[in-house]
């Protein structure tokens, strides 16, 4: 192994302030980014100004607003308004309300965003899972068509709880609660509930009136095989022609990228052509069901039906904590992603609270649930084009931008297309559904319900991504499990219960990731001082003598006992292995432990109770590379000098260094072992 050298010490941390240590400790946990900085040696009057920027990011770049940026967001707001307008008819239709109330959930809550968003980029609007959970929680316990003003109610009620939410995740910096929803599970659950809404409209494809309540594949199948001598011909040829020409569209955008504005127009397009279809030939009387009278006249309030005393108050608040953390999960990852693929930087708390306040004024307008838009994720090739990219997302992020940069309805992605330069777009957008809703709604009398399901279809067969669940299982077989179990809980039960499964599974990981952590041992790389796994690299060639074993994870009171367990196995396979070999036999434990960033009480506790076995067996123990907060335990629970300083080293070379030197020139005296008085005293000065 080399000439031994003198080791040098690890040094143990300075004390801090115990008021100094909380204060670091919550700065980093909560404010990471350190939003405040632009506050510091400011005079009151600028902190103030800077202040209302914060809450107002509007008060911010108003003033620098151009001429150009306008025209470019004037095209891109009446681009996505076209888009908006028949998809806000038909999601409310999904979420069992009336479609007036999904024009209404255009037109006030961007007007929020606006002033409150900080993100140039993202579109807001309704969009098709949380309509969905609306429909199967509150549903569930008031049928949207018998007691329609009560159903209404309560949606409003669980948006503006889901406001709350938001607003209070927001202004308490637990943003990164959202994050524990996983890749895995987001691809599985976004496809169940996309195949569960794609079956849901077989009732608007067949011109169905009666249909299941079930959100279950097995209860829409059987509601709609049990009524086939009611199936209507006509509504079923129209929505298959109407589905054909969105799905064209959507292939020859794809194709010549430069047209996105065919694929952005065609929602509108076939509203527009299927109500005169239908006016000219009176389908209306053939089986075809229109939508029929959209009453004029903007937002109505709607605060005084906000059901606080209801009996369904608690459905309420819980449809509300789910959709807005969908929705937080949504819209913010949307934000992030395209604000870095522009270079310019989001706050995602501060997108919490602007979502959480346009939902709170929402509740309070006839507008249900709204975020930023994202309809399909199908861009995995172009994700493979632009691979450099991929290092400044997180998986969720990738999810996302998979999502929004080739969706074929996605309102943001279009707004990005179509040249948006800030968030003025959506003001635009929001106007033009000001107009239709003051002068145009009559004009949608006679849109068929069978082009708004061939809408809905064709947004959502995208986000039934089959390759991202063929990349899961290649990569990472725990993952796919997690993806489908989402998947098969949401088609097959419901889509709250795949929703708990899906979001119990991505806790069970990370439980089984702190609970379970990776021990391996380390072998020497021929003719260096370096030391990796022997699984990963096979020439890696194990220390005549010593058990080099690495830790791969922070030790806490949840993988303390397993890790004093896995230890002492790793110490019994090393003995066998050495005594099946006729090497020398086993002297030394080293425990790498540059890995653990953290260790807590029972930790310590497990490496005395470790040092206590070996010593019994005869063996010593060793540390390598341990970081500050791992000796500043040390040294507060004396460990260190249980040990012994000449015991812990800098690096894994320099422990095997002095374990050799020991080896080969000192007889060794079980249970104590010590260093020879010179080279001790050395390590000592040192340390």
């Amino acid at each position: 192994m080399g000439d031994y050298h003198t080791p040098r010490g690890v040094a143990v941390p300075p004390p801090k302030p115990f008021f100094w240590a909380v204060r670091t400790a919550l700065k980093e946990t909560f404010f990471p980014d350190d939003p405040f900085r632009q506050f510091k040696n400011q005079p009151p009057s600028r902190k103030f100004v800077l202040g209302l920027q914060y809450l107002m990011p509007i008060l911010e770049w108003a003033p620098r607003y151009t001429f150009q940026f306008f025209k470019s967001d004037l095209v891109a707001g009446i681009t996505i308004a076209s888009l908006a307008v028949p998809q806000g008819i038909s999601y409310a239709n999904l979420a069992s309300l009336q479609p007036i109330v999904g024009l209404y959930s255009s037109f006030v809550p961007p007007l929020i965003y606006a002033m409150f968003g900080s993100s140039r980029d993202v579109a807001v609007g309704t969009v098709a899972v949380a309509s969905l959970l609306l429909t199967s929680m509150i549903g569930g316990v008031v049928h949207p068509y018998e007691n329609p003003k009560l159903y209404f109610q309560l949606a409003m009620t669980a948006t503006f709880f889901s406001g709350i939410l938001q607003t209070a995740l927001g202004l308490l910096r637990l943003g990164f609660i959202v994050d524990f929803l996983s890749h895995a599970t987001i691809v599985g659950f976004m496809g169940g509930a996309a195949t569960i809404v794609c079956l849901q409209q077989l009732k608007g494809m067949l011109g169905l009136v009666h249909f299941t309540r079930g959100t279950d594949m097995v209860s829409v199948l059987k509601s709609v095989f049990t009524q086939v001598h009611q199936w209507r011909w006509e509504s079923a040829v129209l929505g298959c022609l109407f589905l054909f020409f969105l799905l064209l569209t959507r292939y020859f955008s794809k194709r010549k990228p430069a047209f996105f504005w065919i694929n952005a127009m065609a929602p509108l397009m076939s509203v527009i052509l299927g109500s005169i279809l239908v006016y000219l030939t009176h389908a209306e009387n053939h089986g075809v069901q229109v939508i029929g009278y959209l009453k004029k006249g903007l937002n109505p309030p709607s605060l005084s039906d906000l059901a606080f005393g209801s009996p369904y108050l608690v459905t309420a608040i819980k449809t509300g904590a789910v959709t807005g953390i969908i929705a937080l999960a949504e819209g913010i990852a949307v934000g992030r992603t395209f604000s870095m693929f522009k270079n310019y930087h989001i706050d995602g708390n501060k997108e919490m609270i602007a979502f959480g306040l346009m939902n709170i004024a929402g509740s309070c307008t006839s507008c249900y649930l709204t975020t930023g838009t994202f309809y399909s994720i199908s861009s995995t090739n172009y994700l493979r084009r632009n691979r450099p990219l991929l290092i400044y997302f997180s998986s969720t992020d990738i999810l996302w931008f998979q999502t929004v940069i080739s969706g074929p309805f996605s309102r943001t992605a279009v707004n990005f297309n179509a040249g948006c330069k800030s968030a003025v777009s959506n003001i635009v957008m929001a106007t033009a559904v000001m107009i239709t809703l003051l002068f145009l709604t009559p004009l949608f009398h006679y849109t068929p319900q069978v082009v708004l399901s061939s809408i809905i279809i064709a947004a959502m067969l995208g986000l039934i991504d089959y390759e991202a669940a063929i990349h899961l299982w290649k990569v990472d077989k725990f993952d796919f499990v997690v993806c489908m179990s989402a998947y098969i809980g949401v088609v097959f039960v419901s889509v709250e219960i795949g929703l708990i499964i899906a979001v119990t599974m991505s806790m069970l990981r990370l439980l089984l990731s702190i609970a379970r952590p990776r021990t391996y041992v380390l072998g020497n790389i021929p003719n260096t001082m370096t030391y990796r796994s022997i699984d990963q690299y096979p020439n890696a060639n194990n220390v005549p003598g010593m058990l080099i074993l690495h830790i791969d994870a922070p030790i806490y009171f949840a993988n303390s006992n397993y890790l004093r367990e896995r230890i002492t196995r790793w110490i019994y396979e090393e003995e066998d292995r050495v005594k099946s070999c006729g090497e020398a036999s086993l002297h030394y434990v080293i425990l790498d432990v540059s890995a653990v960033g953290s260790i807590d009480t029972s930790g310590m506790s497990m490496l005395d109770e470790v040092k206590k076995d070996l010593d019994k067996k005869g063996l010593k123990l060793v540390l390598a590379n341990p970081g500050s907060e791992v000796m500043k335990k040390l040294d507060k629970t004396e460990f260190i000098q249980n040990i012994g300083q000449e015991w812990i080293y800098l690096t894994v070379g320099e422990a095997v260094g002095a374990c050799n030197f020991m080896l080969h020139t000192c007889k060794r005296t079980p249970p104590t072992l010590r260093m020879p008085p010179a080279v001790e005293l050395t390590a000592q000065d040192n340390v």
